[in-house]
């Protein structure tokens, strides 16, 4: 997926079995971020940087909506334990993070394997991409202020 393209409108399913689709957010501005794994360092200080800045990302008129490949189960804890306030999308088939281009080879201590790239997409209120950023752009423990300001330089 790039600038300018709509997202597909079936999404998955939520942390409690809730289908998510693109006509959820019709007529509101959204903010889906696909991250790798839930509770592993960077991942939790991502997601907590977005629950402490998620007031005022709302009130700015966005939505939030996190993805991994990690299940129903796993999100429903990660959720709990970290007081989340946003939806995580369980993409276990890796259908969407295929479709988003975020499933991708990556490399760790010599050792190549399939992941998630991390990867923040901006939609607009008719369901199209205005802005990504890249796995080399999220900073996960102020990802939240790099929206706010992102955002704040689009109003």
């Amino acid at each position: 997926m790039k600038i300018g393209d709509q997202v597909p409108d079936i999404l998955g399913r939520d942390e409690n079995g809730v289908l998510v689709s693109r006509s959820d957010y019709a007529g509101r501005k959204w903010i889906l971020y696909f991250y790798p794994k839930d509770n592993t360092s960077g991942c939790t200080a991502q997601a907590c940087s977005l629950r402490d800045g998620y007031v005022e990302i709302r009130r700015l008129g966005y939505d939030v909506v996190g993805v991994s490949i990690d299940g129903q189960e796993s999100h429903r804890k990660f959720i709990r334990k970290n007081s989340l306030p946003f939806r995580l999308i369980a993409d276990e088939s890796k259908e969407l993070v295929q479709q988003f281009g975020v499933w991708a080879e990556k490399s760790m201590y010599g050792r190549k394997y399939m992941g998630t790239l991390r990867t923040t997409f901006v939609i607009d209120e008719n369901g199209f991409i205005t802005h990504i950023m890249d796995s080399k752009n999220v900073k996960t423990a102020t990802h939240a202020q790099q929206l706010l300001a992102l955002i704040a330089s689009l109003e």
